[in-house]
């Protein structure tokens, strides 16, 4: 009877291990599965819907150039409105997108303020940006394909790695960390005013909770390999504020239209590149022209 009881306890706890080591080894998540879960974490589909309008107050600490802070507005309403400002010593840097066109605002040749359409490549960027809910929100039905493509470590964080293949043709990665499926980092290929293309990397940090959706209130923009970089520091946020559809338009903005002779002939100045206000809290990318 001892042998047999033995026999059956021993049986007992072979089979109770094999059950726990069974349940230690996660359960591999697919795409739609992070997907689904980075959406619930930042707050969840109804939480975001219930946003008409974002405005974000803060500064742009800059390693390019004199100045070290630069206070910025970014205003959004739905569906894909958008409007940046950024002061900078002696001017102004102004981007106006109303859903389907898109406006800047640059000193020409003679030093007077002009408002020029948006590039080809920057309407491109900014269709490509989906507005307030990001490009993960109903990405397919936006005709977008995410796929799983690896895993990685940010910052000591473990990581998904997703790819974002859009319907305009654009590419791009966004890292979604493993614990609390909030997103960590991103990158992109932009070209700058030289046709130059380069690798953008975001990091996304300090997560704070508003009107029930998650926001990263410092956004780090870097060409990595150690180069400098740009971090966005939201100081104010303001959920749902009146906005008039009016403040998305060219009438919005100071400044001519450039006579005829004059176009392609602007002197060279800092460049607002183009930027992406959310995607959860996706950062302007300042010093490029247009994204891949």
């Amino acid at each position: 009877m001892k042998r047999v009881a033995l026999w059956l306890i021993s049986n007992l706890l072979l089979t109770a291990a094999a059950v726990a080591s069974e349940a230690a080894v996660p359960i591999p998540l697919t795409a739609e599965e992070i997907v689904a879960k980075n959406i619930a974490a930042s707050g969840g589909i109804d939480a975001w819907q219930k946003i008409e309008t974002m405005v974000w107050v803060g500064h742009i600490e800059t390693e390019h150039g004199k100045e070290s802070s630069l206070p910025f507005v970014l205003e959004q309403k739905r569906p894909y409105k958008s409007r940046f400002e950024l002061k900078m010593p002696n001017q102004v840097g102004l981007r106006v997108y109303d859903g389907s066109q898109g406006w800047k605002l640059r000193p020409g040749r003679n030093g007077m303020l002009e408002v020029q359409p948006y590039t080809q490549d920057e309407l491109s960027f900014a269709k490509d940006m989906q507005g307030i809910d990001g490009p993960l929100v109903d990405y397919k039905a936006k005709g977008s394909v995410v796929t799983l493509v690896g895993k990685d470590n940010v910052e000591g964080h473990k990581a998904y790695i997703l790819n974002v293949a859009s319907a305009s043709g654009f590419n791009y990665r966004i890292w979604i960390d493993a614990k609390s499926f909030l997103e960590l980092k991103s990158d992109r290929t932009i070209s700058n005013s030289m046709g130059m293309k380069g690798t953008v990397y975001i990091y996304y940090r300090d997560y704070r909770k508003t009107n029930g959706v998650q926001i990263p209130h410092t956004i780090e923009t870097s060409a990595g390999n150690g180069g400098a970089s740009d971090k966005m520091v939201i100081e104010k946020l303001f959920i749902n504020p009146p906005l008039a559809d009016r403040r998305f338009t060219r009438a919005s903005m100071p400044g001519r239209d450039p006579v005829p002779e004059e176009r392609g002939m602007s002197r060279p100045h800092r460049q607002l590149g183009p930027y992406n206000p959310m995607m959860r809290g996706r950062p302007i990318i300042l010093g490029g022209e247009g994204g891949q």
